[in-house]
This record gives C-alpha cells, sequence and structure tokens, in this order.
C-alpha cells in the first residue's frame, strides 16, 4: 500500500507539470486509484507514460524541458538524503517536495495560495506526508540541496509552478529570503 502512495506521487506530478486535465482527473478520481480500480489505474498510468514520452522527445538529452520531470525532486533528494535513504520511498519525499516547490512557487509571486492548499489537498487525499519531518532543520535542507545534482553554476535548480499544468525550470538564483520561509514554514509546521 506504501509503495502504491509513493507511486500515486509520481502520477499527480504529471498532471502538475504538463496536463491540467490530468491532475483535475486525478484529483477527483483519487479514491478510485487508492482501491486500484482498474479503468482509474489503467488510465492514470497510460497518460503518465504519455507525458512522459512528450516531454522526452523533446528533450532527449536533457538539456531543456526533460527537466520538468524533476519537480518536486530537488527538496525531495534532501528529505531523502537527511533522514537517510530509504526512511521515506522516494515518491513520498518528492510528493512533499512538490508541495514545497508549490510554496515557493507562491512566495515568487507565480501561484496564489489556493493552488498551493489545492495540491496540498490532493496529496492529503492520496496518503502522502504533507509536513516535514521534525528531525531536520533548515540548515540541513540548505546544505542537501546545495550537493544536489541539479546544481549548475553553484545556483540550486528548482523545477517550480507558474499553474496546475505549467511548470518551468529556474535559471538564475532564487532569492534565499524566499527558499528559507518556504523551508522554515514547512519545518515549523512538521
Amino acid at each position: 500500500r506504501r509503495e502504491l502512495i509513493a507511486g500515486l506521487a509520481e502520477i499527480i506530478k504529471y498532471g502538475l507539470i504538463w496536463d491540467e486535465a490530468f491532475f483535475d482527473l486525478i484529483e477527483s478520481n483519487i479514491e478510485r486509484l487508492l482501491s486500484l480500480d482498474p479503468d482509474a489505474l489503467s488510465h492514470a498510468i497510460y497518460r503518465s507514460c504519455q507525458i512522459k514520452a512528450e516531454i522526452v522527445a523533446q528533450d532527449e538529452k536533457e538539456s531543456g524541458v526533460r527537466a520538468l520531470l524533476n519537480l518536486g525532486h530537488t527538496f525531495g533528494h534532501a528529505i531523502e538524503a537527511g533522514l537517510g535513504y530509504g526512511t521515506w520511498l522516494h515518491g513520498e519525499a518528492v510528493g512533499l517536495g512538490m508541495l514545497m516547490a508549490a510554496d515557493l512557487s507562491f512566495r515568487l509571486g507565480d501561484i496564489d495560495k489556493g493552488v498551493v492548499l489545492r495540491i496540498k489537498k490532493v496529496l492529503t487525499s492520496a496518503g502522502l506526508p504533507t509536513e516535514m519531518p521534525a528531525q531536520l532543520r533548515v540548515e540541513d535542507y540548505l546544505k542537501y540541496m546545495q550537493v544536489d545534482k541539479k546544481v549548475a553554476n553553484n545556483l540550486i535548480r528548482f523545477v517550480l509552478l507558474k499553474g496546475i499544468g505549467s511548470a518551468y525550470i529556474t535559471e538564475s538564483e532564487i532569492n534565499k529570503s524566499y527558499l528559507v520561509s518556504t523551508l522554515d514554514s514547512n519545518v515549523n509546521l512538521g
């Protein structure tokens, strides 16, 4: 069951980065997905594969749009590294990472708070964590994010949201105060 729920994080991610209608469908069918309804699952898996294929076809060498597949991974990898790999499943960490990316997107003025709350509701409905582990501090996240494989030219690259179904890759330095605010608000919720 835990693996299924962790896998749902990846399915949710495809809607968030590429296809708002697919996200809407996931949102309204989360119970069917969790109960292993064959029609709901086969459609979600099929559409997820379609989206990934569309993205990879546009960027076979991973030099641009393909990086959108990393939504939630910068934060998620920091959670995995900070807790010790295997403590949280990859999908659990990425799911929370997507919520943190949405929070950072909100702080940067790219989305409104209602979008963040909607994403949190879907993650909660799926059974994914929406609060950061209490044993990690802001400094821990910053340390682990700085050594992530997505760091380029000493800049942490984030995949953020302009809306549901619309993601982008940061190409410049994020104001550290926004990042710390995202980390601090989530740490204090845990």
